[in-house]
């Protein structure tokens, strides 16, 4: 038995009383008469920025627009062509440092809280969190009410890991002073795709 198998029958034998779990096909969760304006303003509380792509736009060209000032840009999706970096081929993650916008794919959106779902479509992950600058590609379809409705459409691929993301990296827990970019990006922006 491993040692965590020992521990957890351990913490089993001395259950005093067992409680079945609750019923939750009844309960419902938000939802919003236009979930794409709900999830723009959500993500604008949120410190996050959201972007529409017009159909026929070039994403780079947005990029650029967006972050003029960028050298090196990371990504491995084929449609960004001007990515400096290539989270699949660099060989460690601390290559990624000093990556000054990454552009990942999000499956999608939630209008209630603006988290987007990132299944890790990148040898390297850590281009999630560590470039200075999100950026994160999202058809304008693809936006759920409420996190009832996000949890059902999770879905992992080969890597088996993914996450949601929800606007910059922030923390006050020093002196309470609002610090951006604390554990990971100091801004994100959602490009909405036709």
């Amino acid at each position: 038995m491993s040692k965590k198998e020992d521990i957890l029958s351990k913490y089993r034998s001395n259950i005093r009383q067992r409680f079945d779990m609750p019923d939750l096909s009844d309960i419902k969760g938000i939802t919003y008469p236009d979930p794409l304006a709900q999830f723009v303003s959500m993500t604008e509380t949120v410190g996050g920025k959201v972007v529409e792509v017009k159909d026929g736009e070039d994403i780079n060209e947005v990029v650029r627009r967006l972050y003029p000032d960028a050298k090196e840009i990371a990504s491995n999706l084929p449609e960004i062509t001007i990515a400096t970096r290539n989270p699949d081929t660099i060989g460690s993650p601390q290559a990624l440092n000093g990556t000054d916008v990454g552009i990942i794919r999000g499956s999608f959106g939630v209008a209630e809280n603006a988290c987007v779902w990132i299944p890790q479509q990148m040898e390297e992950k850590a281009v999630c969190f560590i470039s200075e600058n999100l950026v994160i590609l999202l058809k304008k379809s693809e936006i759920v009410n409420n996190m009832h409705e996000a949890y059902k459409r999770i879905e992992f691929n080969d890597y088996g890991y993914g996450t949601f993301i929800s606007g910059p990296s922030k923390t006050a827990d020093i002196a309470q002073v609002l610090v951006m970019g604390a554990q990971a990006a100091r801004s994100a922006t959602v490009l909405l795709l036709p």
